[in-house]
């Protein structure tokens, strides 16, 4: 499901409070990870650091932490467990926790060490989607496509002027990394369709708010 442009998979429980989700997998395991909120309101993940395997956790506290440049914050426990084993993977590109929250960016799995019927306490989709929606505009979360590299806030520009310093940070920039580019030039929308065209970019989404219109743009060669 998506809500307010952030992805919640049906198949998980959510603990909004924490803004963390668990998976219920075989041999009465839990996979646990950050959801699409924490995600951005962390930004780009710096570093994540998790406890070790065999570690016990009570619930509500804390199985390691993520770090950003803006932001630092502890992943909580959804239930009292016992670890089994952590994503070495996401410690080794924290990104994952942006560009795949719900897959490989997992944290941790555990074996809870009271009754599974403690994630009664969790949340459920799509009961809870309004509570969701006003959970993300409460905490006035932008989510998107793809968590950018970079930012350009071109307000009261004129879309070729713009255009020329996207060329120009384009270039600089390696291949695979994302522009999230804001203009509230009213021909932005048919001039970046053509750029993207012409320069063999690929705009992965377009976005209109009010008066403003978001791109993200993907460098493709």
């Amino acid at each position: 499901m998506e809500i307010e442009h952030c992805v919640f998979p049906d198949d998980l429980m959510y603990d909004l409070d924490n803004l963390i989700w668990a998976r219920k997998d075989a041999g009465n395991v839990l996979v646990i990870g950050i959801t699409s909120i924490l995600s951005a309101i962390a930004g780009k993940i710096l570093a994540v650091k998790l406890k070790g395997v065999n570690t016990t956790i009570m619930r509500g506290k804390n199985i390691g932490t993520i770090e950003s440049g803006r932001y630092f914050g502890t992943v909580r426990a959804p239930v009292d467990g016992k670890i089994m084993s952590i994503n070495h993977e996401l410690v080794s590109n924290p990104k994952l926790a942006n560009d795949s929250p719900y897959e490989k960016g997992w944290f941790i799995a555990l074996t809870p060490t009271s009754d599974i019927n403690i994630m009664k306490d969790l949340k459920s989709l799509p009961d809870d989607s309004e509570e969701i929606r006003s959970l993300i505009r409460t905490l006035h979360v932008k989510c998107y496509a793809a968590l950018p590299d970079f930012e350009m806030f071109e307000i009261g520009i004129e879309c070729a002027a713009t255009l020329s310093k996207l060329d120009d940070l384009i270039s600089g920039i390696e291949t695979g990394q994302i522009v999230h580019l804001v203009s509230d030039d009213p021909m932005a929308d048919i001039e970046m369709t053509r750029w993207a065209e012409q320069t063999g970019q690929k705009l992965i989404e377009t976005r209109i708010e009010e008066n403003l219109l978001h791109f993200l743009v993907q460098k493709i060669n």
